[in-house]
């Protein structure tokens, strides 16, 4: 399975029918919809896919058409989604109607090229699952394990002063967090 870290964005242009695909990391899909269509009101529809994994690591997946006629838009995207084996990520793609009809068959089409542009655009990395790990430091001692999670590449961390210690929570790969327990026992 892959993923992607951040948001990209292709245009695609078919029979004069402009698409808009954005390729969102899951984090970030809530609520764009609304800011899409809002940045773009002339467009004729804003369709979805998503695909991400839920807390029992079952494949979630969701689509809709927005308007157009059924399954030919939603579907289509997501089947790309599924064909990259991309996961935790959505695919956002914007429309404006360009005068000439595509035909169901035609605009199935167009959607999922739409899609692989922005694919083509994004850069893959293969999905790591994340865990939470969480330990305390002394203070002298928050120097040393900013220095080790950077180290790591461990970017998503949390930290609570406390009056004794530092809380750390460290949201990583099960690899990082080895490697990161392994340099706190070594040092």
């Amino acid at each position: 399975m892959n993923s992607i870290e951040c948001a990209y964005e292709a245009v695609t242009e078919v029979n004069r029918s402009k698409f808009i695909a954005h390729l969102v990391p899951i984090s970030e899909y809530a609520g764009l919809q609304a800011k899409l269509k809002e940045k773009h009101p002339k467009a004729n529809h804003v369709v979805y896919a998503v695909r991400y994994l839920n807390t029992y690591d079952q494949v979630v997946e969701n689509s809709s058409d927005d308007g157009e006629p059924k399954g030919c838009a939603g579907v289509p995207a997501l089947n790309v989604l599924r064909g990259e084996e991309l996961i935790n990520c959505a695919v956002l793609i914007v429309r404006y109607f360009g005068g000439i009809k595509l035909g169901t068959g035609g605009m199935a089409r167009a959607y999922a090229l739409a899609v692989k542009n922005v694919i083509k655009e994004a850069q893959i990395v293969p999905y790591e699952k994340e865990s939470v790990y969480q330990f305390s430091t002394r203070y002298a001692e928050v120097d040393r394990t900013l220095y080790m999670l950077k180290e790591l590449g461990i970017m998503h961390y949390d930290r609570e002063f406390g009056m004794q210690d530092v809380a750390w929570s460290v949201t990583a790969s099960q690899e990082k967090i080895a490697c990161l327990k392994e340099k706190f026992i070594s040092k």
